[in-house]
């Protein structure tokens, strides 16, 4: 084989096995990385770094395969699908309007307000399953969305960093 393939092949089996160590990492306690017993969302630090190196299509589609692993190995309701989706499409969408910038501030801050929105997908599911009312969920909503936000933004740049330079042309 030659050079150049070896070197895809090498990249594709990275990618791959940093997104499966990022699904295991949500069952993962490891001390001093959770705040008030919220993990980060490390499936949302992965799509929030490949689709910021990806096109529209690979960042769906990344967002969709994720959100599909963590139903598989958690409850499909509600959903991960569509957080994870929306979230490959924001980032795309920002990258194409040159907002993504490549420091770890602008990566942290929007991994902090899409983790946000994908706790609100997930709040507005619960609701609408029926199983608890909307007071009961927003009690809980409020630590859980801040809570996942500010541990996720803190190891964003954590992920974003190395994979971003592995993923670049």
């Amino acid at each position: 084989m030659s050079n150049i393939s070896q070197q895809a092949i090498l990249k594709s089996l990275i990618t791959i096995a940093s997104a499966l160590v990022c699904a295991l990492l949500l069952f993962t306690r490891i001390p001093g990385m959770e705040i008030f017993g919220i993990r980060p969302n490390w499936l949302l630090i992965w799509v929030v770094a490949w689709s910021s190196q990806s096109s529209t299509i690979e960042a769906l589609v990344a967002g969709l395969v994720l959100g599909l692993i963590q139903d598989g190995i958690t409850a499909p309701y509600p959903t991960h699908v569509i957080p994870l989706v929306f979230a490959g499409f924001i980032i795309v969408f920002l990258q194409k309007q040159r907002f993504i910038q490549e420091d770890f501030i602008f990566i942290a801050l929007v991994t902090f307000i899409l983790a946000i929105i994908a706790e609100t997908f997930m709040a507005i599911q619960l609701g609408l399953i029926g199983n608890q009312t909307f007071g009961e969920i927003w009690v809980y909503y409020k630590q859980v969305a801040l809570g996942s936000a500010v541990i996720s933004s803190l190891w964003a740049p954590v992920i974003y960093f190395p994979l971003s330079q592995l993923w670049k042309p």
